[in-house]
């Protein structure tokens, strides 16, 4: 990984690399491991699974009843209950979001216990923000009615292009 770990023990030599194949470098290299890669993973995308109640959510901004292509300027948000082996929308609910500010959206839609976001576009911090949050997003989708948004993304045809908050 090209970081280096080192732990001091008797006389200020350095265990981890005096003996690297020692089961104590081994078994403290296996606990610090992790610890670095999620520093590394934070910002790649969250890969979307089920909720631990077996539910899967997609959340969608909307605006005048359309996908909003600015997610941060949205009006509500459409949270649909789905399940993704059948491909089918079990629900739907639209929330009002609480007051738009830096790091709101992505908590309190994980609180809403989404799984996924679609959008038209998002900016690379809010993206961070809601990996952090295990949220997928799914950007550069174009404006429609949400439902067929969930739809099409369910079916595998949801198209996407550029991300509109690419800046």
């Amino acid at each position: 990984m090209g970081v280096e770990v080192v732990a001091s023990g008797d006389e200020g030599k350095t265990i981890v690399q005096a003996h690297p194949h020692s089961e104590s470098a081994k078994a403290f290299a296996r606990i610090v491991r992790p610890l670095l890669e999620s520093d590394i993973a934070e910002d790649a995308p969250a890969t979307p699974k089920l909720s631990q109640d077996g539910s899967f959510k997609i959340a969608i901004p909307v605006a005048q009843g359309q996908l909003c292509m600015h997610f941060g300027h949205c009006e509500r948000f459409a949270i649909f209950d789905v399940d993704p082996e059948s491909k089918t929308i079990l629900g739907e609910t639209m929330l009002d979001p609480p007051a738009h500010e830096p790091g709101v959206f992505p908590r309190w839609l994980h609180e809403q216990r989404a799984n996924l976001i679609i959008t038209g576009g998002m900016g690379a911090r809010a993206q961070s923000l809601f990996a952090q949050n295990n949220i997928k997003v799914v950007v550069g989708a174009a404006a429609g009615e949400p439902k067929q948004v969930v739809t099409d993304y369910l079916e595998g045809k949801l198209k996407t292009g550029e991300n509109v908050c690419d800046h």
